[in-house]
């Protein structure tokens, strides 16, 4: 297991510290920045072209996760997350499946927000079972090696009880939470630009 130094230690305090969040200081672009870039533009062309064509997958462009970002968006978002955390924190987490795993995390095909909707089998403990489900949903839509599963099935740590056991799963479970911060306090404006199909 990685072991954080002191200056990957600082670089997570002050990419996840928000409580000093102030909106006029705060820059929105941090996102899009990140979908600008071509190499990580590349990167998730290279490692999940089959997912980001796939019929199922563009339907989670019609559920909304979190204000006015989509399921798909925020997979998008979590995946260069990911890229530019394990980057950053020189973690070496293997590139193709943290993202493979990254943008499938949430892939659960239903809107999570109507306790009515097929699929939603449990809408008040959402955030608990979720997993499972889009982990069932990938395995039957894409062919997924053991990390990319680890990484859906424990991506919502600490409600997922057991810790994620790779150093993918790990990157994964951190950008999450991080994209969720930035979409959740409206940081993010606007959709995105980028055809990633």
């Amino acid at each position: 297991m990685h072991r954080f130094n002191e200056e990957e230690k600082e670089i997570l305090r002050r990419v996840f510290d928000v409580r000093g969040y102030d909106e006029d200081a705060f820059d929105p672009e941090i996102l899009d920045q990140m979908e600008a870039d071509e190499d990580y533009k590349e990167l998730l062309k290279k490692h999940a072209s089959d997912i980001l064509a796939s019929e199922k997958y563009n339907r989670l462009k019609t559920f909304i996760q979190h204000g006015n970002v989509t399921v798909y968006e925020h997979s998008i978002h979590v995946a260069l997350c990911a890229i530019k955390l394990n980057r950053k924190l020189g973690v070496n987490a293997k590139e193709r499946q943290m993202v493979r795993g990254a943008l499938l995390h949430d892939y659960f095909l239903y809107d999570w927000h109507d306790g009515e909707a097929p699929g939603n089998i449990h809408p008040k403990l959402h955030g608990f079972y979720h997993p499972g489900i889009a982990l069932k949903n990938a395995t039957r839509d894409f062919s997924l090696s053991e990390r990319e599963k680890e990484i859906i099935r424990k991506h919502m740590w600490p409600l997922t009880v057991k810790p994620p056991r790779c150093r993918e799963a790990w990157v994964v479970c951190m950008a999450d939470k991080y994209a969720s911060t930035l979409e959740t306090l409206k940081l993010k404006k606007g959709k995105i630009r980028v055809n990633y199909a």
